[in-house]
Formats: C-alpha cells, sequence, structure tokens
C-alpha cells in the first residue's frame, strides 16, 4: 500500500467499495467482509455483524498481523481467514469475501471440479481469477478454514467455499473488488450456459493470456 494513502483513506474507500458491492445485491444483509494492507503492522477490516451498505469509515476494525485488535469496532468473525491469506499470499494486498447468489449458487453444486469450480469461458475470468478451487464446507467462524485456505493461499488468487461463497484478493482494494464482481459475473454466465454446449477457451488462448496479461492459470 502506498504511503501516501493515509488510513481514513483507506476507511473511507472501503466504506464506498461496501455501498457498490451492497447495491448491486452482491452483500445481502449483513454478509461479507472486505479487508486491506494498511502498513507493515496494522490492517483494516470491515466489523462483524455490519451492513456492507451502511459502513462507517470510523468503525472499520484496525487489527496487527497477530490478529489482535487495535481499534474501531470488533472484526468479522471470519478474520481469521484473511489473516491466513494475507500470511501465505504476500501479493496480496485486499480480499473481499460475498455471499452473492450466483457464485454462493456455484457453490452449493454437487458435480464441480474440486480443482477448478468454474471453467475458463470468459477471458476476464482467466485474467482476473484464475484457477478456483472448492474448499471444503466449514461452518462459519470454523478456524479450520483458515488452515484451509492457507494450503491454497501461495497458488490461487481467490477460492470458492463450499455451500458458502467467494474469496478473492488483488493486488489492490479497487482490483479485488472488480475481481469479485467479475467471478460473480462469470458464475452467472455458467448457470445459464451449464445445460447448453459452450465453447471454453482453448489452451492457447489461455497461454496468451498467461503470456500478455500475466493471467495464473494452470492448465
Amino acid at each position: 500500500m502506498s504511503n501516501a494513502t493515509t488510513e481514513h483513506q483507506l476507511r473511507q474507500r472501503i466504506a464506498t467499495l461496501g455501498q457498490r458491492l451492497y447495491a448491486r445485491g452482491l452483500s445481502p444483509g449483513t454478509s461479507g467482509n472486505i479487508s486491506v494492507r494498511f502498513d507493515e503492522q496494522r490492517w483494516l477490516c470491515t466489523p462483524t455483524n455490519s451492513c456492507m451498505g451502511e459502513l462507517e469509515p470510523e468503525e472499520i476494525s484496525l487489527l496487527d498481523w497477530e490478529g489482535n485488535h487495535l481499534g474501531g469496532e470488533p472484526p468479522s468473525k471470519e478474520y481469521f481467514f484473511h489473516l491466513a491469506y494475507y500470511r501465505h499470499r504476500p501479493a496480496a494486498q485486499a480480499i473481499v469475501h460475498l455471499h452473492s447468489s450466483y457464485s454462493s449458487a456455484v457453490a452449493c453444486l454437487d458435480d464441480l471440479d474440486p480443482h477448478n469450480a468454474l471453467p475458463p469461458i470468459t477471458p476476464y475470468f482467466v485474467m482476473r481469477i484464475g484457477n478456483l478451487p472448492l474448499l471444503p464446507y466449514r461452518r462459519p467462524g470454523d478456524v479450520r478454514l483458515g488452515d484451509d485456505i492457507a494450503r491454497y493461499a501461495p497458488k490461487h488468487a481467490a477460492v470458492l467455499l463450499a455451500n458458502h461463497g467467494p474469496v478473492v484478493t488483488g493486488k489492490t482494494l479497487d482490483a479485488t473488488v472488480s475481481a469479485a464482481e467479475e467471478l460473480e459475473e462469470t458464475a452467472k454466465l455458467y448457470l445459464l450456459l451449464r445445460d447448453k454446449p459452450y465453447r471454453e477457451l482453448t489452451r492457447s488462448q489461455i497461454e496468451e493470456l498467461k503470456e500478455v496479461f500475466g493471467a495464473e492459470w494452470e492448465s
């Protein structure tokens, strides 16, 4: 995160992007959470039981890298899996977790490839998300989810929690939110196409995206 970006600016941006996600119907009720690295000592996370559409910047939680609560309201009960992602994926500067309808619907299907829950049907999915592993179901707040994410974080920018929803990381807060929105649109397309013949991107097309845009995809 740039030294020029102040804590106040980050809090304001989290609140603004939370409103955007809520307005699009991607975080109903008090579901979902957002976090962002602030500096080498601290990070910010949306509070527990908070509505994304009504976030108050000063209430957003401030934590250290041991997970200690330093300021604001108490963090999301799922803060621990954000911490696991940050610890095991240094490139991750922000994390968005949603209960968005189409992605969550895909997470409930019983015939998914656990190594790649969604196929490469659009270039933007390949570029912004990459391979999307399906993690096993855990009840909300189960700390074992942190261990699950730790195993996948080094090689995957996003994961799908079975019967739950997506967790997406990115190199900036804005890019992470955009990637989460892209994932939701891909899930929608996949469900619309599910009972129809459709084309996936070919291996050569994916290789081109890797070469030109640095996409992360393991064929």
